[in-house]
């Protein structure tokens, strides 16, 4: 049977000190929530000597949170131990983590101590944390530039003091992978008891090493990791717990291994991450990134319609996304655009599919990606242009400090005044909102970028919007001097294409009918439809 690893988050210590990542209480609180469903052994809620915030967090994490350990870390001093104490002693199962550097490094030039005073001042500390709490865990900061030998004297020291996990950070992300991995096997096999204690790696990404280190400590024997959601972290991150997970699941063949995550919890986490920090991840992050199952490539494409082991070695929604995508650029070829042409609603004999995908490739060298409304305008060129079903006669906004905004707005159809209101997380959500309610269609954005065009007074700001309305995707845009009027044109905009082209598939369907049907999409989009 596989061996456990215990995965050990510390987004809410280390990875919130990463630049720009910092959380309130409440933050921290929902964050911890999700990294308990996540399924997380340990949780590192932060360093509550750090700041009364810090404090506050751990000690409310601590009462709240049950399943996982709640760790917190603190210096090898009376008063950072004794504060982590106080903060954690109404967890469950709490875990003091103590450090102190050990690299001749920082003994000589942040610490200006002598190893026989570190190995004295370490022991101290992991025996006055155990006074306190039974699970103690002890880091020997820079351990990759420790050197070795002196590097075994202080495990030892820690493991004779008590400590129960026995961590070996590779602080600066200075290691290689042989090397991390020599070092677990040294600590392991030549520190007396370590038969009862966890061996823990904890990796920095200043080399892009985070992950394979990581996995290379477990083949040297860790059987705990320490990593964040998304991979922050100090200067160029922590390992990502994402990408240490899905390695040890895929790559069980060569890993023996298993942890206890949930995986279809990993992309919610991410995302959560992401909007609690306002800290976006990458498109072609690993797992979680928006590119990470996407298809742009004719070849990749072709192979993934046909059967999706080809180019995909895990399922997006074993990781909680929804499903792969497949990308319409100028490198797709003829048999993805026909599959989404066919989603869209239009089947394609081969003339037409071969001109259809001429006009394609001359979109798609001027664009970086191709969306429903080119296809749509593709393959009806020559045809009339888009109607403008609804007109906006009436726009006011109303935003609170609290953060809820209200949006009133007046849309003309036929001849008829529609007005109607709505509530959102912003101004321009309660405009979408209040747009939905009148059009009866409503639509979930994917994409929305404002920016400023002109200086000083005379600019005017431009908004770009995609937002996917009945599985499919439509654009607007608008230059407006109101930044939120701008944002609700353009979705306007947006819902007005797609309010011509879904009538017009459901006249399409409605006509092919005996007998005919009344026409339902028009039905939803009268007044009071919705």
């Amino acid at each position: 049977m596989a061996e456990q690893v215990f995965i050990f988050d510390t987004t809410l210590r280390d990875g919130e000190q990463s630049p720009g990542c910092s959380m309130n209480l409440q933050e921290k609180l929902e964050m911890a929530r999700q990294l308990e469903r996540l399924g997380v052994d340990i949780l590192e809620a932060g360093f509550p000597i750090a700041s009364a915030g810090d404090f506050e967090a751990v000690e409310a994490i601590s009462s709240e949170i049950r399943r996982p350990v709640i760790a917190a870390l603190a210096r090898a001093n009376q008063l950072d131990i004794d504060r982590a104490w106080q903060a954690l002693k109404g967890a469950e199962r709490p875990r003091i983590h103590t450090f102190l550097a050990t690299s001749d490094i920082h003994l000589k030039y942040k610490l200006r101590k002598t190893r026989e005073e570190i190995l004295k001042l370490l022991a101290w500390a992991v025996g006055y944390a155990k006074s306190f709490c039974a699970d103690v865990e002890f880091s020997p900061e820079d351990a990759g530039r420790t050197d070795r030998s002196y590097l075994l004297e202080c495990c030892h020291a820690a493991v004779e003091a008590g400590a129960t996990v026995l961590n070996l950070p590779d602080t600066v992300g200075y290691c290689l992978e042989s090397e991390y991995e020599q070092m677990f096997a040294d600590v392991r096999s030549k520190v007396p008891g370590m038969d009862q204690v966890v061996l823990s790696t904890h990796t920095h990404d200043d080399l892009g090493m985070a992950v394979a280190n990581t996995l290379a400590g477990l083949r040297g024997g860790a059987r705990q990791v320490e990593c964040t959601i998304n991979g922050i972290g100090e200067r160029a991150g922590n390992a990502a717990l994402e990408e240490v997970v899905m390695a040890v699941l895929v790559r069980r063949d060569v890993l023996p291994l298993q942890t206890q995550i949930r995986t279809e919890e990993l992309y919610p986490s991410s995302q959560l991450l992401s909007r609690l920090t306002g800290v976006a991840v990458q498109r072609n992050k690993a797992i979680v990134g928006r590119n990470a199952f996407a298809h742009e490539a004719g070849i990749h494409q072709d192979g993934i319609l046909k059967n999706a082991i080809t180019y995909e070695i895990m399922q997006p929604e074993k990781v909680g996304m929804p499903s792969n995508h497949i990308v319409l650029g100028k490198h797709s070829g003829r048999h993805a655009l026909a599959k989404r042409y066919e989603e869209l609603g239009y089947p394609l004999t081969k003339p037409e599919l071969d001109r259809v995908y001429q006009s394609f490739t001359q979109v798609a060298d001027r664009k970086k990606q191709v969306y429903d409304e080119d296809l749509i305008a593709i393959v009806n060129e020559g045809t009339e242009q888009t109607p403008e079903t609804f007109t906006l006669k009436l726009f006011e906004s109303v935003s609170s400090s609290e953060g809820r905004s209200t949006a009133t707005v007046e849309l003309a159809r036929d001849g008829q005044l529609i007005r109607d209101s709505a509530t959102g997380e912003g101004p321009c959500d309660a405009a979408f909102r209040a747009i939905d309610r009148i059009t009866g269609i409503p639509g979930a954005v994917a994409d929305l970028s404002l920016h400023t065009v002109g200086e000083g007074a005379e600019g005017v700001a431009e908004a770009s919007i995609r937002a996917r309305f009945e599985g499919r995707e439509f654009t607007g845009r608008w230059r407006s001097q109101n930044v939120v009027e701008s944002a609700a044109r353009a979705y306007l905009q947006a819902a007005n294409r797609a309010a011509y082209e879904l009538q017009r598939s459901a006249e399409a369907t409605a006509a092919s009918a005996k007998p005919a049907h009344s026409n339902v999409l028009v039905d939803r989009m009268l007044p009071g439809g919705y």
